[in-house]
């Protein structure tokens, strides 16, 4: 029952953390649309990322980061004992899809290292606030 409870947590809080990140994305392109933008073309796209403002980069930053700590919550909640396991394994999972996000498209490199450090920290809170250790077992 445990390893299912396991499973469950990560599918979800990997699922969450995804769903919000969405979220987070939309409502940052709503707020600030980019007009016209050639994607395929990276000077285009640098361009774009250059020209937002910092208001915009911080929401990104707190979308990755956000995303990350409620998503990894989630889990460690629904996986129990598990929360350190759940939350590196969302933590890690997050910090790869930020990584190639930034090797597709060029941001500062201070919002790059701060959303990284962001979802490691979310990550590590998310796991130290909720794990719970074992209670000791009687051997008599």
């Amino acid at each position: 029952m445990k390893i299912v409870r396991a499973v469950l947590g990560c599918v979800v809080g990997v699922g969450v953390a995804f769903v919000l990140l969405v979220f987070a994305d939309d409502a940052g392109q709503k707020l600030y649309p980019p007009a016209d933008v050639d994607w395929s073309d990276a000077a285009t796209v640098k361009r774009y990322t250059d020209s937002l403002p910092l208001d915009a980069m911080l929401l990104m930053l707190a979308g990755w980061a956000g995303s990350t700590i409620i998503g990894a919550a989630i889990g460690s909640v629904i996986a129990r004992s598990r929360a350190i396991l759940i939350s590196v394994i969302v933590g890690g999972l997050m910090l790869a899809a930020a990584i190639a996000n930034f090797l597709i498209t060029p941001y500062p490199w201070w919002l790059m290292m701060a959303t990284i450090t962001g979802i490691v920290v979310a990550a590590w809170l998310a796991a130290k606030l909720l794990w719970k250790p074992l209670a000791p077992t009687s051997s008599a």
